[in-house]
């Protein structure tokens, strides 16, 4: 069965941040992921992951004004400088917290910018993300997401990650592969998990429709939890998904799909 972390910009969302952490412990996780930790210091976040005695498995570059519908610059020429200094301010983060991985998110495609450039822009900067992440030591992710939920995101299908991977040519450089986005552009679960599980790094869970926990929706959970250790995936599988109700009844799928046992949190 695979190991299952939890993202905690998803879910314990009726408690604040800082406190999410112990929530995820005594509901039986061992690691965690969240979005953005910029909010908080290094410090602020170190003290909760290691009260709780958990891992933090990855978060994302910075992305730009989240609450203003910002969504990525990575492909965006007119902000070379400013991804670049995200890099290194996520490196901060992710050294001291031990994260072992960083997901770039590519961004919306900027209005009357042509497609080449677009693809330049977004291969040179993960060349140069790449390189400052090996230097520690760190893999980087790119992540395909669906157009329905973030219209005019640049990168949508996981063909469209490997081909910018080859172009990249970073031995650290990996595909993030969410089961909901992928759902809604390609569907061919099974095949494409196995197809480029060499590629793939980190693999995100949602339901479809309704982005909401395993069983609530369209995707066949078992057979791919299944499927994913037939195939040999090694990495974790976060639980990025929007609880229907709350996020202590939407944890009832651990116990009947994985076996696992979902604690109550305090």
């Amino acid at each position: 069965m695979p190991r299952f972390a939890a993202n905690l910009s998803m879910l314990f969302t009726e408690v604040p941040f800082l406190e999410r952490f112990e929530h995820a412990a005594r509901a039986g996780f061992e690691a965690v992921e969240f979005l953005f930790p910029y909010a908080h210091t290094v410090a602020e976040i170190k003290e909760r992951v290691d009260a709780a005695g958990l891992k933090v498995v990855l978060h994302n570059l910075p992305a730009g004004d989240w609450d203003a519908g910002e969504r990525g610059m990575a492909c965006d020429p007119r902000r070379v400088d400013e991804f670049r200094a995200g890099v290194s301010k996520a490196l901060t983060y992710a050294t001291a917290l031990g994260v072992p991985q960083l997901n770039c998110l590519a961004g919306k495609a900027p209005a009357g910018v042509d497609a080449a450039t677009l693809r330049s822009t977004f291969v040179n900067n993960l060349r140069f993300a790449a390189s400052a992440l090996k230097a520690a030591n760190l893999r980087l992710l790119i992540e395909p997401i669906n157009p329905f939920d973030i219209p005019g995101f640049y990168l949508n299908r996981t063909d469209q990650a490997i081909s910018i991977l080859d172009e990249v040519g970073a031995e650290n450089a990996f595909v993030q592969y969410d089961i909901y986005h992928a759902q809604r552009v390609e569907g061919e679960l099974a095949n494409t998990l196995q197809k480029n599980l060499a590629r793939i790094a980190h693999v995100q869970l949602a339901d479809n429709p309704g982005r909401h926990e395993p069983g609530t929706g369209e995707i066949n959970y078992p057979f791919l939890f299944a499927h994913l250790d037939r195939i040999g995936y090694a990495g974790w599988v976060s639980c990025e998904y929007k609880p229907a109700k709350d996020t202590e009844s939407g944890l009832a799928w651990l116990e009947k799909m994985a076996g696992k046992k979902a604690l109550t949190p305090a």
